[in-house]
């Protein structure tokens, strides 16, 4: 206990040559220990409520988040002189705050997932089983598409005549210009959300405060400055998803297979350079065999 309570008063300055400040998380530590690889496939989870609640929280939670979003997205379309309205810096504020909101509010019941990418990134990286991931996925998709009818049932005429908020790319760049963006901008976010909820980071740097939410909402809204120019911003396919359903019009369909090759590639990647570069965790299980 005595040298803990040195640590705490110490902080990151107690081992200031040999241990600097955002390296802790190379070294190891007695009181961590890497969890297990969740198993690919649960059965048991079939039967808990807890399963079926963490789903819903999922479904509510990119329901709301689809409303809110679709609606700031439309009400910036409304207004011919964009000086009048909140602007894309409002849009992508919107859809960053939803996601710290959100994720503040569902982390401790599912996770606070809302996006498939985020969902695949994790099943990458074994913290969820596949039935989890499936299951979420669905349940996030499912949860956009009422959001975006709930938006279209309120204001139909205005809906259809707005865009509905569905994502395509836009003019002046191409396909392969929406593909790098949705990569690079759900590299950046899944990235986020692998940094800010690493259980070894935050049993190493107890000293450093850190809201999980806060920095995934921030990634957001950054993301979304950079590339709603670009194709409105997607690195969701459930957001894309339940936007291109209920608009319903050809030019949705057209590019959204980006919208899910995208975010899924860019998952992949963020996911394998944080278990295999900033983590080295097969290499530290190889060490141990």
């Amino acid at each position: 206990m005595e040298g803990k309570e040195e640590d705490v008063k110490l902080g990151a300055n107690k081992f200031p040559e040999r241990q600097p400040l955002g390296t802790a998380a190379q070294t190891d530590h007695k009181d961590y220990k890497e969890p297990p690889p969740a198993p690919l496939f649960e059965p048991g989870e079939l039967t808990s409520w807890s399963f079926y609640r963490a789903g819903f929280a999922e479904f509510v939670a990119t329901f709301l988040f689809l409303y809110i979003t679709i609606l700031t997205v439309m009400g910036v379309k409304r207004e011919p002189n964009t000086c009048a309205t909140v602007g894309n810096q409002g849009i992508a504020w919107a859809f960053g705050g939803m996601i710290f909101a959100l994720v503040y509010c569902t982390a401790g019941v599912s996770g606070g997932h809302i996006n498939p990418a985020v969902t695949f990134g994790l099943f990458l990286a074994r913290k969820l089983s596949l039935t989890r991931a499936v299951f979420y996925i669905i349940m996030q998709s499912l949860g956009a598409i009422a959001g975006a009818a709930v938006v279209k049932g309120f204001q139909k005429t205005q809906y259809e005549l707005l865009g509905g908020g569905a994502n395509f790319v836009n003019h002046g760049y191409t396909k392969g210009d929406g593909l790098g963006a949705e990569i690079v901008g759900t590299f950046v976010l899944v990235y986020t959300v692998f940094s800010a909820t690493d259980a070894k980071r935050r049993a190493r740097d107890s000293h450093v405060p850190i809201l999980a939410p806060l920095p995934i909402g921030f990634a957001v809204f950054v993301v979304h400055l950079a590339t709603i120019p670009i194709t409105g911003t997607g690195i969701n396919p459930a957001r894309s998803l339940g936007a291109a359903v209920i608009y319903d019009m050809d030019r949705a369909w057209d590019d959204h297979w980006i919208f899910w090759v995208g975010p899924f590639i860019g998952a992949a990647l963020a996911a394998m350079y944080h278990q295999i570069v900033i983590r080295a965790i097969p290499f530290h299980n190889r060490s141990r065999t």
